[in-house]
């Protein structure tokens, strides 16, 4: 099979300092960043407030903070995605999350008896935040000093979603996003609800992850990333393991290896979201080593300064859902 050039993300939940670990990943030639919305021994700032605390701080590595649809409202996530987007110059996405805890599900009316609830609910999420960050017109923000205009009022519009657990009327609060519309991302077990612009994959194996990869793809997904778990330097024999299906690829042995690995994947993914076991050993490694690696083999795609996300991963600016109806959806 013929390699194609390999995006790679680092999920960088885990201990340190955010800024440093951004700043590093950016240097190292990371396509994004994802950070995850669960505590990591104890309390602190959501993903998607750390992204934004990050966002100036950088200027071409995308932020992908995780949501999880089952515990943000709606319109609130929305705006905290759109303003990250502003605030980054058009590198914002968005993980979606879905947790599918007892505690979860029942604020959403249904249980681990029942995943179609949680999958209504993905699609419903999915589908308003679109609708609200379409809700502006990409030339609705005038700013004509001289009449004291600021906006068309014609190219703003309501939402008037109504779903199963809310209603949304909208329009929101903030102008279309750099990108028109954040990127989306969501595993391979939301992908038919949240229809994302990147699908994850993960699998009990290598022939596992090739052959989701490919259901992936006919099932319309625009990129496929697989997402495998490293650990590098440590004592074991090294070699990739799977956990039950549904779960990441692991990978544990030297920078070399995990290299070799990512050129064979490189034959049936778009991309991959390296989740390290030890951010403080395993991120200097991916930077200094293993992505050098791929870039002299030609297999990475490392983002451009000033670049949208979009841009950098190939995905077309959509056009709005207002505009394409002529100013109703």
């Amino acid at each position: 099979m013929t390699s194609r050039s390999l995006h790679v993300a680092v999920e960088l939940d885990g201990d340190g300092a955010v800024a440093d670990v951004v700043t590093a990943a950016e240097r190292g030639g990371f396509t994004f960043v994802t950070f995850d919305d669960a505590p990591a021994g104890g309390p602190r700032i959501e993903a998607t407030t750390r992204a934004a605390y990050v966002s100036t701080l950088t200027d071409r590595i995308g932020l992908a903070p995780t949501a999880n649809v089952t515990t943000a409202e709606p319109f609130h996530l929305a705006a905290q995605l759109a303003s990250l987007d502003h605030a980054s110059h058009g590198r914002a996405a968005w993980v979606v999350g879905a947790d599918d805890s007892a505690e979860a599900l029942a604020t959403i009316g249904g249980s681990r008896l029942d995943p179609d609830a949680l999958h209504h609910e993905v699609a419903e999420v999915v589908e308003v935040v679109r609708r609200l960050w379409d809700s502006w017109d990409d030339d609705a923000v005038i700013k004509d000093v001289a009449t004291g205009r600021y906006l068309d009022p014609d190219k703003v519009h309501h939402v008037d979603f109504s779903g199963t657990r809310f209603s949304v009327k909208g329009p929101l609060i903030t102008p279309r996003p750099p990108q028109g519309r954040p990127v989306v991302l969501a595993p391979d077990s939301l992908a038919e609800a949240a229809r994302p612009d990147v699908v994850l994959v993960g699998g009990a194996g290598l022939d596992d992850v090739r052959n989701r990869a490919r259901r992936a793809r006919d099932t319309g997904a625009p990129l496929v990333f697989a997402e495998v778990e490293v650990r590098l330097g440590a004592g074991e024999p090294p070699g990739t393991r799977g956990r039950p299906p549904g779960d990441r690829l692991r990978y544990t042995g030297s920078a070399l290896g995990l290299t070799e690995l990512l050129g064979w994947l490189a034959t049936s993914v778009d991309g991959v979201r390296l989740h390290p076991a030890d951010l403080a050993t395993d991120l200097p490694v991916l930077a200094g080593e293993v992505l050098p690696a791929l870039r002299t083999e030609g297999l990475l795609v490392s983002p451009a300064p000033g670049a949208t996300l979009r841009g950098s991963l190939g995905l077309a600016r959509p056009e709005s859902l207002f505009a394409a109806a002529g100013g109703a959806a």
